[in-house]
């Protein structure tokens, strides 16, 4: 449904040598990311051009070689959250050098080795089964990438990320968080991370917990400096709203915002992010648990829209307000509790790898 909005568009760097320097970036800590998969790399990428990151502190080192480098192309291997933090290191360091002379920002790759994959699900990037991740580098580096994608990014307290959201969605990452730390020890670590985690928070904590709570909580949206829409099922404006103006006031049990249509595990949370460029769909939901529950597989492929319960924006700019703290994600992470959240698309987009034009 949402698909045919995104631009996939064709590459028209030059195809010498120097425009393919490609580097890799891995996420140490990413649950894909094993000794096989670092080897099979290896044998592909020169030594120079493979780096490996355990902390923020080697993510902010590694972003500042890479950019004194002057690579074209840079992989990132890891989720959400690891393709997050490496593109604000790197474009951070990218605004800084372009206050003394002009810096490109490299094109990034998305290597499908996290938990959650939206950006790498989006650009239909190969994962660890048969070495494909492998084989998506040496086309990068062999200059015989079909087509770049122009993906936005959300800019929440200065950073940027592809999607975040406050309340059930927030609830269900602390959850996961929860079972991970406490439960995924020992030989139960490989059932407790990754599917089988986030199926042990929903059952056993998230939807129990919101059946016998009360966690509808007023919120109050307005809009920011530019004109926004309240969509319809189909995508089609509704309502339009001026600067400053309210988007939405009522009871809510989450409101979240993406710049591209998953959630982990390709769970289309945001249909009708790309609809239009510059632009982020954001959610808000008062829709019951158990309504979800029985509508999972419509919801899981974006094509829930109960006639009640559930609002559609697409906006450059939104302030949201609750009345108490909620549960705070940003990326799939889980970032504490928040009463008041600025979302805005950041003014420079990037531009992603796409392995998948040939379906736009």
């Amino acid at each position: 449904m949402w698909a045919p909005q995104y631009r996939a568009e064709e590459s028209v760097s030059p195809r010498g040598e120097a425009s393919r320097r490609v580097a890799v970036l891995l996420n140490a800590n990413a649950r894909k990311v094993s000794r096989r998969v670092v080897r099979a790399l290896s044998h592909v990428v020169p030594e120079g051009d493979l780096y490996l990151s355990r902390s923020e502190l080697d993510a902010r080192r590694i972003a500042t070689q890479v950019v004194d480098r002057g690579y074209t192309t840079v992989f990132l291997g890891g989720g959400d959250g690891t393709i997050t933090c490496f593109v604000n290191e790197i474009l951070n360091q990218v605004s800084s050098r372009r206050q003394y002379h002009p810096t490109p920002t490299p094109r990034f790759g998305a290597l499908k080795l996290g938990t959650g994959n939206s950006v790498a699900s989006l650009v239909k990037a190969s994962g660890t089964w048969g070495d494909g991740f492998v084989d998506d580098v040496l086309r990068a580096r062999a200059g015989e990438v079909p087509s770049y994608r122009t993906i936005d990014m959300l800019l929440i307290d200065g950073k940027r990320a592809p999607f975040a959201g406050l309340g059930l969605d927030g609830k269900l990452l602390n959850d996961y968080n929860w079972v991970k730390e406490n439960l995924g020890q020992g030989a139960l670590k490989g059932l407790m991370t990754g599917p089988g985690g986030y199926f042990t928070s929903v059952a056993f904590k998230t939807v129990p917990f919101y059946m016998t709570q009360p966690v509808s909580v007023p919120v109050e949206i307005v809009n920011g400096n530019a004109t926004a829409y309240r969509v319809g099922a189909d995508g089609t404006p509704v309502a339009t709203f001026a600067p400053g103006e309210l988007l939405y006031r009522g009871q809510v049990n989450m409101v979240s915002a993406g710049t591209v249509p998953y959630y982990g595990f390709e769970l289309c949370m945001f249909p009708f992010a790309g609809k239009r460029r510059g632009m982020m769909n954001l959610r808000a939901s008062d829709v019951h648990a158990t309504k979800i529950l029985a509508n999972l597989t419509t919801m899981w492929r974006g094509e829930f829209f109960p006639e009640k319960g559930l609002h559609d924006f697409l906006v450059k700019d939104a302030t949201v307000r609750f009345e108490k703290d909620m549960p705070f994600q940003v990326s799939g992470d889980a970032a504490g509790a928040r009463r008041e959240v600025r979302f805005q698309v950041a003014p420079e987009p990037i531009e992603v790898v796409d392995f998948g034009s040939a379906l736009n």
